[in-house]
């Protein structure tokens, strides 16, 4: 027989050990012994039934106030009991650990992954198991049992199967965050704050930071030194592309630098249905949209705002027809006075050359001319012609 040291020695050691209190062993070795006597004996529905254990170790059912024992009850609640109080324990247990760890939710902590159950992850967080939804884990991450990774503590849920379960995750948004609080000493104290964070896990991340500390770059402290920062947050989402960018209260400045790294040359904002027309260079247009969409719909997500990108060629195509209505309009207006002024100097010509005609044909002039042609008709006429002189002389 025990004593009633043994008994109580027993029953705090199974308490530290599992980290509960030890009046739930006891209501655990309770409610075991009242289920193996419901499994071996006859009873009614109507009949209330309770055990009792002395310090001593020694316990007896009481059915309807009334003591009840079996006498060989000891041997067979023993190997009946005996299961019932390792799942007693281990819930009560589990249930002490769920208290404990409900302080910690919205915290990254390290899990190891332990097996499968479908498509969910069982990974274990301390001492406690927890689930990793297929929703919640990395596109394209290949864990493996044994594999130690980062997770984030997300919540805890009822089971349908009674008890709680905690679902963690690794695609949170939250989870960034909170790579970033342990990763940057700047955002942990409040000197660089994160305004917004997009996501696609698996793939890209836009972080846009503020910081209204004079000599704080906040970018540059969310890099480090030679990226180091950086490098080791995407090391731990699987090579998870990150962008971080500043973020401005213009939130037409917040736009164009929620598109890098691509450089808008104009946006057009539409304040009532919250939209924005981004023009950027024909060669940036990929760029700016990124690969099937992904940079213009994290920009979008980033900001709030609905972006639509244009080329800088494309938008010139949308205006031209009034801008070539303008030019043909103008090349009328030019040739029509080209016309006019090409004939009015044509007149103008013809002005002068009449008028100095007409100054040429002075009186004096006409006179002097006359008088020097009769001159020239006269002495031709008085010399004669070297044929008549040579006659003559024959």
């Amino acid at each position: 027989m025990a004593t009633q040291s043994d008994f109580l020695l027993a029953v705090h050691q199974i308490a530290s050990e599992r980290g509960i209190d030890s009046s739930e062993v006891l209501m655990a070795v309770e409610e075991a012994i009242v289920a193996a006597y419901k499994r071996d004996y006859e009873y009614s529905e109507d009949d209330e039934i309770k055990a009792q254990i002395n310090e001593d170790g020694k316990f007896s059912i009481v059915v309807n106030g009334k003591d009840n024992t079996p006498q060989d009850f000891g041997r067979i609640a023993s190997q009946t009991a005996k299961q019932v109080i390792l799942q007693k324990v281990s819930e009560a247990e589990k249930d002490s650990m769920m208290n404990q760890i409900e302080d910690r939710i919205g915290t990254i902590e390290m899990a190891t992954v332990q097996r499968f159950d479908g498509q969910n992850v069982i990974v274990e967080v301390g001492k406690l198991s927890a689930v990793l939804p297929p929703q919640e884990q990395i596109f394209g991450e290949i864990l493996k049992p044994g594999n130690r990774v980062k997770v984030y503590l997300k919540e805890i849920q009822d089971s349908p199967t009674g008890g709680r379960k905690l679902i963690v995750s690794r695609s949170s948004d939250l989870m960034v965050r909170s790579l970033f609080e342990n990763e940057v000493p700047e955002i942990a104290s409040g000197t660089v704050e994160i305004k917004a964070i997009s996501r696609e896990a698996g793939y890209r991340t836009k972080v846009a930071v503020f910081s209204d500390t004079t000599g704080i770059d906040p970018i540059g402290a969310c890099v480090g030194q030679r990226g180091m920062r950086i490098i080791a947050m995407t090391n731990e989402l699987g090579n998870e592309k990150i962008d971080v960018i500043q973020w401005d209260p213009d939130i037409q400045k917040f736009i164009k630098n929620s598109l890098s790294p691509a450089k808008p040359i104009t946006i057009s904002m539409d304040e009532v249905n919250r939209s924005a027309k981004v023009i950027v260079p024909q060669e940036q247009l990929s760029l700016a949209i990124g690969k099937e969409g992904q940079n213009v719909r994290l920009a979008a997500k980033l900001t709030g705002w609905s972006i639509d990108i244009v080329a800088d060629e494309l938008f010139k195509d949308d205006t031209d027809d009034e801008v070539k209505d303008e030019k043909v309009t103008k090349k009328k207006v030019v040739k029509k006075t080209a016309k006019v002024t090409t004939k009015s100097k044509v007149v103008k010509k013809t002005k002068t050359v009449s008028k100095s005609k007409t100054k040429d044909l002075n009186p004096k002039s006409v006179a002097s001319k006359s008088s020097s042609l009769k001159k020239a008709s006269k002495d031709s006429k008085s010399k004669p012609s070297s044929k008549k002189l040579k006659s003559k002389k024959t």
